[in-house]
C-alpha cells in the first residue's frame, strides 16, 4: 500500500483512522438562567434584582445548591423609556384641513413629552448542581422562584479531562492494531508510526448524534446506557512497512 503527503513522494506503508468511545456516569450537570427586575430608577432596579437573587438562592438551597454554585456571567442595567412620539402617525400622513394650522396643530401642539418608564437589571447566572440527578428539581426550582432558563442542562463527569484522555489513547491503539491487521493481509511487517493526528475528541451526546446521521462513517460499537456520558475520539495514522 502506498501512502501520500502532500508534494511528497509516496512512502510504501499504510494510513487507517482509529476510533474508541469512554462511557462515564454524569456527576454534576449546570445551566445557565435569567434574573430580570425593574425600578423607576437604576438603583432601585439593582436593588430588587439583589433581592431576587438572595430569593432565589434560598429557594434551592433546600436542594444542596449553595450561594458559591451560582456565579454571574454578565450583569447589565438598561434604561427603557416611551416616547408619546411612538402614538403619532407617520410624518406627512396627515393634511392641513379647513380652519389651517390651528386646527391641525390642535390645542395640545408642541413638543411631545418623553415619559421615561424604568430601569431594568438583567443578569445571566450559572448554576451548578453537585448532585446529577437533582438538575431538573433545580431547574424547576428556579422558575418557581422567578428565574428564567437560558439554555439545556449540561451533565459532567466526575474526570472529563481523564474520560478525554481515556478515549484518545485507546483510539490510538485501535489505529495501531487496524494497521498492523493490514499490513499482515498484504504481506508486510509493520514499521514505525510516520504520522498521528487527532481528528475529532468530543462528549455530552456529540458521538450519538454524529452516529445517528451517518452511521456507516463510524465503526461497530455496544450500545449505551441511558444517563451516561459519551467521549468519542478518531485520530488518524501512517506507518511505515519494514
Amino acid at each position: 500500500m502506498m501512502a501520500a503527503y502532500g508534494n511528497r513522494i509516496p512512502m510504501e506503508g499504510v494510513a487507517v483512522v482509529g476510533e474508541a468511545v469512554r462511557r462515564m456516569a454524569p456527576e454534576s450537570a449546570e445551566f445557565l438562567i435569567e434574573i430580570t427586575t425593574g425600578g423607576h430608577t437604576a438603583s432601585h432596579a439593582l436593588k430588587d434584582h439583589q433581592a431576587r437573587t438572595t430569593q432565589i438562592a434560598q429557594a434551592i438551597s433546600q436542594l444542596g445548591v449553595q450561594r458559591g454554585d451560582l456565579q454571574i456571567v454578565s450583569m447589565n442595567v438598561n434604561n427603557v423609556y416611551a416616547s408619546s412620539m411612538q402614538a403619532l402617525p407617520p410624518y406627512g400622513a396627515q393634511q392641513i384641513g379647513p380652519a389651517g394650522f390651528a386646527n391641525f396643530l390642535g390645542p395640545n401642539a408642541g413638543q411631545p413629552d418623553i415619559q421615561f418608564g424604568s430601569y431594568q437589571a438583567k443578569s445571566l447566572v450559572r448554576v451548578a448542581v453537585r448532585e446529577a440527578s437533582r438538575a431538573g428539581e433545580v431547574a424547576d426550582a428556579l422558575v418557581k422562584a422567578g428565574a428564567t432558563l437560558a439554555g439545556g442542562l449540561s451533565y459532567r463527569a466526575a474526570d472529563e479531562a481523564g474520560a478525554r484522555k481515556s478515549a484518545l489513547e485507546a483510539a490510538g491503539k485501535d489505529a495501531r492494531a487496524k494497521a498492523e491487521t493490514l499490513a499482515t493481509a498484504a504481506g508486510k511487517k509493520l514499521g514505525e508510526p510516520v504520522a498521528i493526528c487527532e481528528e475529532i475528541v468530543a462528549s455530552n451526546g456529540v458521538y450519538s448524534a454524529m452516529r445517528a446521521q451517518i452511521p456507516w462513517a463510524f465503526g461497530p460499537d455496544t450500545p449505551a446506557s441511558a444517563g451516561e456520558l459519551e467521549y468519542y475520539a478518531r485520530v488518524t495514522a501512517s506507518f511505515r512497512f519494514q
